[in-house]
């Protein structure tokens, strides 16, 4: 099989396509004949040993797939060949096969295409436990969503309506703002021309946001946080901006408001059955047409350094997808 490598750290551009055996499944394993995969703002930090997982040299990035199981391992219940599933990989999922845990496969719904299915379900997975588990959110509560048409903003501008907030959608151009509100936020703010702090105060009342989703980091973090309700909850979803902010501990303190990490890919592996029932909740509301996902460009397999530096230039409104040619 072809799988796209890591063979040092480094940038995209040093990766490499190579024939490599085709791997066999362990013990409470699968195989999965890959269709298409997602490409994740991760994907760029673990080729330059920059992510918290660091697999041995030499790998195939890529962490989250979609395809057919075409071999079971010893002990798996549950799966069969022939199943279409979506897989959670960490690292692996750019190749023509992969080998993954059973437990981290979810049968995906006969309507829905691999292409959509291998972008779904870590960025609606994180959103949703970052909303309901980790941020309370609560209906009628007012949600600011940081880089609103990112692959994990814009879902979460839908899950966010779909519990009932009004979603303030924050981003850095126009045409990313428009795209929120395709996607149902209420209200929008460009903090590329406007003050955040100011614009969010007023669209408020001076109240502030009870909630706030934040993938971005970097400069945005402070006035953001400057904006928060009493009470409120501002969730640390990741670092897309480049650096990790340092918020003053006093904000917290006056506003009487928690920071709160956000780690999906450690709750999938902790609460199995509360992570299962947020899956299964995504997909009847996919099903019922109450979500839909933005892809914004297919890439095909031999681009797929390309399509991680698009991710990493921050050029893709919503998902980015390889399509294998299998």
């Amino acid at each position: 099989m072809r799988a796209l490598m890591c063979e040092h750290h480094g940038p995209p551009e040093d990766l490499v396509l190579r024939d490599t055996p085709s791997p066999e499944p362990g013990p409470g394993e699968v195989r999965l004949r890959v269709k298409a995969a997602s490409v994740n703002f991760p994907d760029g930090l673990i080729i330059q040993n920059l992510y918290q997982t660091k697999p041995p040299l030499p790998f195939s990035p890529g962490s989250e797939a979609a395809g057919v199981v075409d071999a079971v391992g010893e002990g798996v219940t549950g799966l069969r060949v022939g199943d279409r599933v979506a897989a959670m990989t960490t690292w692996g999922a750019f190749a023509e096969e992969v080998v993954v845990p059973a437990a981290r496969c979810f049968a995906i719904p006969d309507a829905m295409p691999f292409d959509v299915a291998s972008g779904f379900t870590m960025v609606y997975g994180t959103s949703l436990h970052a909303l309901r588990q980790r941020g309370s959110l609560q209906a009628g509560e007012t949600l600011l969503v940081l880089g609103a048409a990112g692959g994990v903003g814009l879902v979460a501008v839908e899950i966010g309506k779909q519990m009932g907030a009004r979603v303030i959608a924050a981003a850095s151009s126009e045409e990313k703002l428009a795209l929120a509100r395709a996607h149902g936020a209420d209200e929008t703010v460009n903090y590329a021309t406007a003050d955040l702090k100011a614009a969010v105060k007023e669209l408020t009342g001076g109240k502030g946001a009870d909630v706030i989703y934040d993938p971005v980091g970097g400069a945005l973090a402070d006035p953001a946080f400057r904006t928060i309700a009493w009470d409120g909850r501002y969730l640390v979803i990741g670092f897309a901006a480049g650096d990790i902010p340092a918020i003053p501990l006093n904000l917290p303190l006056v506003k009487g408001a928690a920071i709160v990490g956000v780690f999906w890919g450690a709750f999938l592996a902790r609460d199995k059955e509360v992570n299962a029932a947020n899956i299964e909740q995504l997909y009847q509301w996919y099903e019922a047409g109450a979500l839909r996902p933005e892809i914004s460009r297919h890439f095909a397999f031999e681009q797929g350094a390309e399509a991680i530096r698009w991710i990493m230039d921050r050029k893709a409104l919503g998902k980015v997808v390889i399509e294998m040619p299998n």
